[in-house]
């Protein structure tokens, strides 16, 4: 995946917002939370994402993916993908659209609401 489609594919989340940080990094967030982190490395672009602890256990012992630098390091659940083989794109896709999910999981109610994200009270 380039960047240009990272961006793409983050941009049709709902209620996603942009921000250029870090360095130049392409970071997307919904309610002001971080879910995915796009830039370029040495060789090669890298994406980082939010991932369950299951996840994290299996993904950080495969070729081209590692534990997110400083965001793994600080105990968050994050996996960084750096290199080929990787993951597929779509298999990045579905990682980063669960990344979103698991951010706005810890978003409250009343926010998610706020968003359009839930049906209203009634």
């Amino acid at each position: 995946m380039k960047l240009a489609q990272f961006n793409k594919f983050c941009k049709a989340l709902p209620c996603t917002t942009y921000v250029m940080q870090w360095g130049g990094c392409h970071v997307w967030k919904v309610a002001d939370k971080v879910f995915a982190i796009g830039g370029m490395g040495e060789d090669e672009e890298f994406y980082t994402f939010k991932v369950s602890p299951w996840a994290f256990e299996v993904l950080q012992e495969q070729p081209g993916l590692c534990p997110a630098p400083y965001l793994a390091s600080r105990g968050l659940l994050w996996i960084q993908h750096y290199e080929k083989p990787g993951l597929s794109d779509q298999q990045l896709k579905d990682y980063i659209r669960k990344s979103y999910d698991l951010v706005l999981e810890g978003v409250s109610k009343k926010k998610r609401r706020e968003l359009g994200l839930l049906e209203p009270q009634k």
